[in-house]
């Protein structure tokens, strides 16, 4: 199971298509509603009913753990116990661990970044603490994936799958994505 963890003010772009495409890669992916759910209104006031609430959930099975941007979601994503409990979980159990936008900062914060690749949203680089920032809009470090933003949601869901599942199946996704 992949849990994509949604809070008020998540980023929908980077939830959505991310969500969108673990499921059609055959991913089990479940949102959960952080708060009181399980309707979660995003950044851009887009009411979305989440699969599960945080208090519904459970670690048996999680094989990934997604963290969408945007403001004020990333703050309140930050101070949910649930949400530190499972990133931590997936570390302990190593785990893909995947965050995107603003996200990435709550992995600084925590200290797990510290030797890693990781990249963030423009502006917010100085919250990846100990991280090795490179140029490009989606990273891998082992099972941690990162990406910059909205503009990168489809890289950063086809970069989870091509992870999880396999390159061949991202790239076949991926071509079915095309409209040409």
């Amino acid at each position: 199971m992949i849990y994509v963890f949604l809070a008020p003010g998540f980023e929908e772009m980077e939830a959505l298509t991310t969500v969108d495409i673990l499921r059609r890669a055959g991913k089990e992916t479940a949102m959960v509603a952080v708060g009181s759910g399980p309707v979660v209104r995003g950044s851009h006031d887009i009411a979305v009913e989440a699969d599960l609430t945080e208090r519904e959930i459970v670690p048996d099975g999680l094989e990934a753990v997604v963290l969408p941007g945007g403001m004020p979601g990333t703050l309140h994503l930050e101070r949910s116990q649930t949400v530190q409990r499972y990133i931590r979980i997936a570390v302990e159990q190593g785990l893909y661990l995947c965050a995107i936008c603003a996200a990435p900062t709550i992995l600084g914060h925590m200290g797990l970044l510290e030797g890693r690749e990781a990249v963030c949203f423009p502006g917010c680089e100085q919250e990846l603490t100990g991280a090795r920032i490179p140029d490009h809009p989606v990273v891998v470090d082992g099972r941690l994936i990162t990406a910059v933003g909205p503009g990168a949601s489809a890289a950063f869901g086809l970069r989870i799958v091509s992870e999880m599942v396999s390159p061949e199946a991202a790239a076949s996704l991926e071509a079915s994505l095309q409209c040409r």
